[in-house]
């Protein structure tokens, strides 16, 4: 007959008293009973946790990558700004060229009327990729807001156009001298 599992156990009971109670295996004893494959993995697991905690900076196993993601998340959000901000740039200077045009179609159609200019200056800011948001002819000059951009992005630019008026009433052609014309 083969001796049992307690019949095992007794045999390596520990000798003293003090080492435990009478039942209890050693550390070491309880590690032996064990089949070879638990063996393998608590050796295994063993040295995976001396590793970790032997190693210096073993809590900042893994920081690099969520530093690495946070900083490309900022650069991405740095990068839309910029967008963003090239972008109201380009609607600006679109919305100034649509205008700055469509008030010089309405003052050179200025003959024909205040609605014929204005529909010439109408139709040459839609060819700018604008929209006419006023339109007033008085004589020969003409005022004109366009507007570019949707959204957020929208902008509005005026501008006038006519001929040109000089500041000086004595600067006038009648009051220059005849060498100077």
């Amino acid at each position: 007959m083969t001796p049992g599992r307690s019949a095992t156990r007794a045999l390596l009971r520990p000798p003293h008293p003090l080492l435990g109670p009478p039942n209890a295996l050693l550390r070491s004893q309880r590690v032996l009973l064990r089949p070879p494959h638990a063996l393998l993995w608590a050796t295994r697991a063993a040295a995976w946790v001396r590793r970790r905690a032997c190693s210096p900076g073993a809590s900042d196993r893994g920081s690099a990558t969520v530093w690495a993601v946070g900083v490309i998340a900022l650069l991405c959000a740095v990068f839309g700004a910029v967008l963003a901000m090239g972008q109201v740039v380009v609607v600006r200077h679109r919305a100034a060229g649509a205008a700055d045009l469509a008030a010089l179609a309405a003052a050179d159609h200025w003959t024909e009327g205040s609605p014929a200019a204005c529909a010439e200056a109408d139709r040459v800011a839609r060819a700018q990729r604008a929209r006419l948001a006023r339109c007033a002819v008085e004589g020969e000059v003409s005022d004109v807001t366009a507007v570019s951009g949707t959204g957020p992005f929208a902008t509005e630019v005026r501008s006038r156009a006519g001929p040109a008026t000089p500041e000086d009433p004595a600067a006038t052609p009648a009051a220059l001298p005849a060498g100077v014309r």
